[in-house]
């Protein structure tokens, strides 16, 4: 049996979830759990946005065009007192406010990326609407086949408009971080305005020379064998 202060810990838990986000299933189910902790409206999308790194308010507002100043700063408080966000200020010279997930926020990258591959099997998905360039990114690293990986080691640039990334390609994994000065110089470069084009070559297997929106840099036999290590699961049977 539990001991008092046992008990008492588990209440206060359940009473800050609860003061989050005003909301509770009464349900024991894990899942159900799960969605009272990141199932509010517009919890996800700014989880995503900080999944590579930490974020400025500012910068997590520029990207969701449609998330009001009011509701991102609820959901962050709410993200914040259920222990997946953290606040921080950037050392000089810096020195702004910065959110970022913790560690154990971090931990939902694999399960972001099954409800990913589960839901575009939907064909009501839609491919065309916009995608920030961290989702775009994100997206890269769910609907790569490891398995097709093998002995194959890069270094990639992405530029999806003024955002810019590198991958490391090896080890059965594509590894993505925002760019910085001290990264390799790549052995390919992807770049394009926005998400679409890379949308259409990565997984419309598009002809790259039809795409003329994305710039490709590189020996044309890596960039085709690296586009062949992505593709989108199966649609779901109707």
């Amino acid at each position: 049996m539990k001991s008092q202060k046992e008990t008492i810990r588990s209440e206060s838990a359940t009473d800050s979830v609860k003061r989050a986000h005003g909301r509770w299933y009464g349900d024991a189910c894990g899942a159900a759990f799960a969605m009272e902790l990141i199932g509010e409206r517009w919890s996800l999308p700014i989880i995503r946005e900080m999944m590579l790194g930490p974020r400025r308010f500012s910068e997590i507002r520029a990207e969701l065009p449609g998330l009001s100043a009011k509701t991102l700063t609820e959901r962050l408080e709410s993200l914040e007192g259920t222990g997946i966000v953290a606040r921080e200020v950037l050392p000089p010279p810096a020195s702004v406010q910065v959110y970022r997930l913790t560690e154990w926020g971090l931990a939902l990258e694999p399960v972001m990326q099954e409800l990913g591959r589960w839901a575009v099997r939907s064909t009501l998905h839609d491919p065309t609407l916009p995608i920030t360039p961290v989702s775009l990114m994100l997206s890269l690293r769910t609907m790569i086949h490891p398995e097709r990986i093998g002995d194959l080691a890069l270094t990639v640039r992405f530029e999806v408009g003024v955002s810019k990334f590198t991958g490391r390609l090896g080890q059965g994994d594509l590894a993505i971080h925002p760019s910085s000065n001290g990264d390799p110089e790549p052995d390919l470069v992807f770049a394009a305005e926005g998400g679409f084009p890379f949308l259409a070559v990565f997984y419309g297997k598009w002809p790259r020379e039809e795409v003329q929106a994305l710039r490709i840099e590189g020996d044309p036999s890596l960039v085709q064998r690296f586009v062949d290590l992505f593709s989108l699961p199966p649609k779901c049977a109707s």
